[in-house]
C-alpha cells in the first residue's frame, strides 16, 4: 500500500488559475494515498489565492519567478523527501486508482528508475495524447514517436498496447512517476531546455546509465496538451528543435554524432523550407533561430557533454530504432507505431 510518506504528485503552476479548477479536483479526489504538491512558478494572476481557498488541502512551494518547466520541477524535487515523485502537468486529467499500478510496478522493479501511465486525449478521450501516448522511442537521428503516435499521426486507443508494461526510451513529461533520489542523482531535467524535449534528455540519461524506464499502461491518465503553447505556436518549434539539436549533442556517443548531426543540419533547413513553402513564415524563422542557438550553446555544453559521456554504461540502447522515422513515415507511408519494421 502507498502512503503520503512514499509518494508525492507535484504540479508545477505559472498564472494557470483556471487550469487549476478545473484539473487539480481531480488529482486531490484520486490521490487520496499520496501528498499532492503545487509548485508555483511565480505566479501572477491569482493562483496562489485559489489554491488557499479552494484547495487548503494541497501542500503549496512558491517560487519567486518562472524558472520554466525544466528548473522549475528541479527546484521542487530538491525539496521532495518522498521516495516517488510524479511530475503532473497541470492540464492532466487523473483516474481513480492511477497511482496503484505504477507504484506497484517500481516496488517490483527496483532497475527501474521511471515509468508513465497510458496517455489519452483530454478533448477525444478514444484517442491516444500526442506528448507520450503509451510509451516514447526515438529513431537514429533522434526524432521522437511513442506507441500511438508517429508524427502528427495519432492512433485511437483500442486496448492495442494494453498488455503487460513495456520498456520505452523516454516517458512523457506530462505524467513522469520517478525515483526521487534517482531524478535528483542524474541531474534532473536540463534547466538550459527551459521547456519540451527535456524529459527525452532526462531519460536517456537514464537509460544510458543502465537505469530503466517503463510504460505501465494499466494506469491511465487524460492530458489537455498545448496548455501552455500550442502546437504551432513559433516559440514552441523553435525549443522542440533546439532542445532536440543539444539533447543528441549531450548524449550522442563520439562515433555517431557527427554523422547525425551532419544529416540534422540538412533535414532541419529542409523543414524549414517546407514550413516556408506552406505559409508557415513564423515557424521557418523559428527553426533557423533554433539551428543558430544550438550552434551558439553548444560550446557552453562541452563540460556537460563530457562529464555525461563519463557517466555512460551503456553505449546502445535497445529502444532507439536503428533506421530513420521520416523514411518510413514519408516514403513508405507508415502511420502506426505497430507497422513500423
Amino acid at each position: 500500500m502507498m502512503n503520503k510518506e512514499s509518494v508525492s504528485v507535484v504540479i508545477l503552476n505559472w498564472n494557470g488559475a483556471e487550469m487549476l479548477r478545473k484539473f487539480l479536483p481531480s488529482v486531490v479526489k484520486y490521490s487520496p494515498e499520496a501528498t499532492v504538491i503545487v509548485a508555483d512558478n511565480g505566479s501572477t494572476d491569482n493562483s496562489l489565492e485559489i489554491l488557499q481557498k479552494e484547495f487548503p488541502m494541497v501542500e503549496v512551494m512558491a517560487f519567486d519567478q518562472n524558472y520554466g518547466f525544466a528548473e522549475g520541477y528541479n527546484k521542487a524535487l530538491a525539496q521532495v523527501e518522498t521516495t516517488y515523485t510524479v511530475l503532473l502537468n497541470s492540464d492532466v486529467e487523473v483516474t481513480e486508482g492511477w497511482l496503484q499500478p505504477l507504484l506497484t510496478f517500481m516496488e517490483k522493479h527496483p532497475e527501474a528508475a521511471a515509468c508513465q501511465p497510458k496517455l489519452l486525449n483530454y478533448n477525444h478521450k478514444e484517442k491516444f495524447e500526442y506528448a507520450g501516448a503509451c510509451g516514447g522511442f526515438l529513431d537514429s537521428l533522434g526524432y521522437p514517436y511513442c506507441r500511438g503516435r508517429i508524427m502528427s499521426m495519432v492512433e485511437k486507443d483500442e486496448g492495442q498496447y494494453d498488455g503487460e508494461p513495456v520498456p520505452v526510451f523516454w516517458a512523457t513529461g506530462a505524467a513522469l512517476f520517478a525515483r526521487t533520489r534517482i531524478y535528483n542523482k542524474v541531474g534532473g531535467l536540463d534547466a538550459r531546455f527551459f521547456a519540451h524535449q527535456e524529459e527525452i534528455d532526462f531519460c536517456w540519461r537514464l537509460k544510458s546509465r543502465g537505469y530503466g524506464v517503463w510504460c505501465v499502461p494499466q494506469s491511465v491518465v487524460y492530458h489537455l496538451g498545448g496548455a501552455t503553447l500550442d502546437t504551432h505556436n513559433p516559440r514552441k518549434t523553435f525549443l522542440n528543435f533546439r532542445n532536440n539539436l543539444l539533447m543528441l549533442h549531450k548524449n550522442l556517443p563520439e562515433g555517431r554524432r557527427t554523422g547525425v548531426l551532419a544529416a540534422r543540419y540538412f533535414l532541419d533547413y529542409l523543414a524549414a523550407l517546407q514550413m516556408l513553402l506552406s505559409g508557415k513564415r513564423k515557424e521557418a524563422l523559428a527553426v533557423v533561430r533554433a539551428r543558430f542557438d544550438y550552434s551558439r550553446l553548444r560550446h557552453e555544453y562541452a563540460e556537460v557533454r563530457r562529464q555525461n559521456m563519463q557517466a555512460v554504461t551503456v553505449d546502445k540502447i535497445a529502444e532507439q530504432r536503428p533506421s530513420c522515422l521520416l523514411w518510413a513515415y514519408y516514403v513508405k507511408r507508415v502511420r502506426k507505431y505497430s507497422d513500423l519494421k
